[in-house]
């Protein structure tokens, strides 16, 4: 069984310690996409397969998987998934998680034929430990050599450390800049002891996949949306529970959130 605040505090160590190793998160827009359904984010509304809601997304997060003439996309997606490798880490759904449910989280778990110590939870960083993630993890990056990999409507210049070398991405980052993931191994090939960030939605799963199959003497983490509030992307007041909780004290749920292996 797997601890949410353990599984934080082996990350943070991690880091701390200069211990090279890769995390990558495969959440429920991976898993629709791994499970071939039809994925939208639009402006004001989503699809998942059949299903159709609101939602308000800004450009930086607006995206398509068409199952029809993207299958290059979800391959890429799986052999990120199905890959084993010392110290590469992946998060997947977990059934506490009230989008997900236990079905899927086993769907998960089936596909990677079984449980493995390398699997861990897809909102790590987040959630509950989102707080740990700022005011713990973040400080560290100040004496690191930090590559980023974000959108290009995002400021760095405001974050609490410098950036080494940046990677620009734009909408719909997973088809259109696909390409991105063999310049970004290219350009890691021979680097060793840097930090690697990605926001960059299922493109950060094939950045990770490539590169640390490559060379495995970096550190890699898929922080997502983390960063957004020191970004100056307006977004993330609107779409990530977890960050209005513990930026704006809105009292979402999702600020106190505890994951369970189940």
């Amino acid at each position: 069984m797997k601890d949410f605040k353990i599984a934080f505090d082996k990350v943070l160590e991690m880091v701390k310690q200069k211990e090279n190793f890769a995390f990558t998160r495969f959440s429920d827009g991976e898993l629709a996409i791994m499970k071939n359904r039809h994925v939208i984010l639009a402006e004001d509304h989503f699809i998942d397969g059949n299903y159709k809601g609101y939602g308000k997304y800004t450009i930086e997060e607006q995206k398509e998987f068409n199952p029809s003439i993207h299958q290059f996309c979800r391959q890429a997606l799986l052999e990120a998934y199905k890959h084993n490798q010392d110290r590469y880490y992946k998060g997947i759904c977990t059934g506490s998680d009230p989008h997900v449910g236990s079905e899927n989280f086993r769907w998960m778990i089936k596909l990677h034929n079984g449980d493995h110590e390398n699997l861990t939870f897809a909102n790590l960083l987040i959630n509950s430990n989102y707080k740990r993630f700022i005011e713990e993890l973040v400080p560290i990056f100040q004496d690191r050599k930090i590559v980023y990999v974000v959108n290009q409507n995002a400021n760095v210049k405001n974050l609490p450390f410098d950036i080494h070398k940046c990677f620009l991405i734009g909408s719909n980052c997973m088809i259109n800049d696909f390409d991105l993931a063999d310049k970004v191994s290219k350009y890691l090939q021979n680097k060793q002891d840097l930090v690697v960030l990605c926001s960059a939605a299922s493109l950060s799963n094939f950045i990770i996949h490539k590169s640390y199959k490559l060379n495995s003497n970096n550190t890699f983490l898929d922080i997502g949306s983390c960063l957004n509030p020191l970004l100056g992307l307006e977004g993330w007041k609107y779409t990530r529970g977890y960050l209005t909780s513990y930026w704006m004290n809105s009292g979402s749920p999702f600020g106190k959130q505890v994951d369970y292996w189940r």
